[in-house]
C-alpha cells in the first residue's frame, strides 16, 4: 500500500476538506482519503500508484494550490497492523 501526502494551499474549513476528498474518490482508486485544513495537507492510502500530474491537477482544478507531493510506502499500524506476517 502507498502513502501520499499532499500539502495543500487554500484549506479554509471543513467544506474545503470535503471537496478536496471527494474530487480525489471520484478520481482516483483510493482505499481512504483525509484532509486537515489546520495541518494544510491531505493523506491518501492506495494500493496502486497515483499519477502525480494527473492528482495535482484535479486538485488544482478545485481552486486550492498543491505546493508539494511525497509518496512512501505504507504498512498498517496497530493492533493488528502488528500481527500481520507474524503468523506460524
Amino acid at each position: 500500500m502507498n502513502k501520499i501526502t499532499v500539502k495543500i494551499d487554500g484549506m479554509m474549513c471543513g467544506m474545503c476538506e470535503s471537496h478536496v476528498n471527494d474530487v480525489v474518490r471520484r478520481g482516483f482508486p483510493v482505499k481512504k482519503v483525509t484532509s486537515s485544513h489546520a495541518k494544510g495537507e491531505t493523506v491518501i492510502l492506495t494500493e496502486e500508484p497515483i499519477n502525480e500530474a494527473d492528482l495535482r491537477a484535479a486538485i488544482d482544478a478545485t481552486g486550492y494550490r498543491v505546493l508539494s507531493m511525497e509518496s512512501a510506502p505504507y504498512e498498517k499500524k496497530g493492533l493488528f497492523g502488528s500481527l500481520k506476517g507474524s503468523r506460524r
